[in-house]
């Protein structure tokens, strides 16, 4: 019988013809819309989060909902306190639990209130108390204030569940995802008896070197332009080598994930890698989610021909929905699973 691959990939969500119309619709759109956009290095970060909020820039400013409830959690700073905007289902029933989200953004732009109808979605569909952590931007407040203000928003939370209820999935988008996996991994040492049900993360920034081949090939940089890449990797990271930059504390898919799980009690949380097939940073989600699958952890990787970098942010684009509830599917299914 013909020799058979110990590991396999549906390459055919790779290939051009597989793009649906509807996708290269509006690719097409975004790419006219985006051409000359201001980038944020070009104007300053401060002016640039000003320009988003207010609606100048070529995507359209983030609808803000007004039941979702802003308030804070303590730090390890005694000075300060980390923001964050709470989204509970809205259907009169009880929450079954915590989901802890991480906006997108380099590390330099959006917030806890960037993604307020999706968040709301996610409280609805999987019957959980979600909530996005305000984490401290570059370059103002350079690593490791990030993965600081995620890690302490975590830990506080397992800590005093009755306040919110149980963490049990964390997820988030680009940067997001890095910080939400760096997170995971953190509990596994800071809070081992805490089980988290599952990982969302979709199209992750994993290496902060910038090493990876899809990011040097590209060709197609829509929504993310391999300059800007650049820009929020020395802002998050000044004054750091390449090889500095691949400390997993920064760069999770450095991360030595057997020892991490064989050391854990639980092993990984499942996970749910999600990413568009034209994204620069398409090799990081394949890499973790082999990775994490060969330190025993349970991974599905979902990939969708021709989508660009943010492409669950897209409101009215398909595959985005399709995604997005991929990942509510993800969350009822292991909270059934866990019941």
């Amino acid at each position: 019988m013909p020799i058979e691959s110990d590991l396999t990939i549906d390459s055919s969500r790779f290939r051009p013809e597989n793009v649906t119309e509807a996708t290269k619709q509006i690719n097409s759109v975004l790419k006219q819309a985006t051409a000359n956009a201001p980038q944020w290095y070009e104007v300053g970060a401060a002016k640039y989060r000003e320009m988003h909020a207010s609606g100048q820039l070529a995507l359209p400013a983030p609808v803000h909902l007004p039941n979702a409830i802003d308030a804070t959690l303590p730090s390890r700073d005694s000075s300060r306190e980390i923001p964050i905007r709470i989204y509970n289902p809205d259907n009169g029933q009880s929450s079954k639990g915590v989901f802890l989200h991480f906006h997108g953004g380099g590390f330099v732009l959006g917030n806890a209130k960037s993604s307020d109808q999706r968040l709301q979605m996610v409280a609805n569909g999987a019957q959980l108390t979600a909530i996005s952590v305000g984490y401290r931007h570059a370059p103002e407040d350079p690593y490791p204030a990030a993965p600081h203000d995620c890690i302490d928003a975590a830990e506080y939370l397992i800590d005093h569940a009755t306040e919110y209820g149980t963490l049990k999935f964390m997820g988030g988008e680009s940067a997001g995802a890095c910080l939400a996996i760096i997170t995971a991994l953190r509990l596994l040492g800071s809070r081992p008896s805490h089980i988290l049900l599952g990982l969302v993360p979709q199209y992750g920034l994993l290496d902060l070197s910038l090493s990876l081949p899809a990011i040097k090939t590209a060709t197609n940089t829509l929504m993310l332009r391999g300059s800007a890449l650049e820009n929020f990797s020395n802002a998050y990271l000044p004054g750091l080598s390449a090889e500095e930059r691949r400390n997993p504390s920064i760069s999770p898919l450095y991360e030595d994930l057997p020892a991490l799980a064989a050391a854990s009690p639980n092993g990984l949380p499942p996970a749910l890698f999600v990413c568009g097939t034209a994204d620069p940073l398409v090799d990081d989600t394949i890499l973790m989610h082999t990775k994490w699958s060969i330190a025993g952890g349970e991974a599905i990787v979902k990939l969708y021909s021709g989508a660009p970098h943010g492409f669950t942010a897209l409101p009215g684009m398909p595959v985005a929905d399709e995604a997005n509830a991929l990942g509510v599917q993800f969350m009822q299914e292991k909270l059934e699973a866990a019941a």
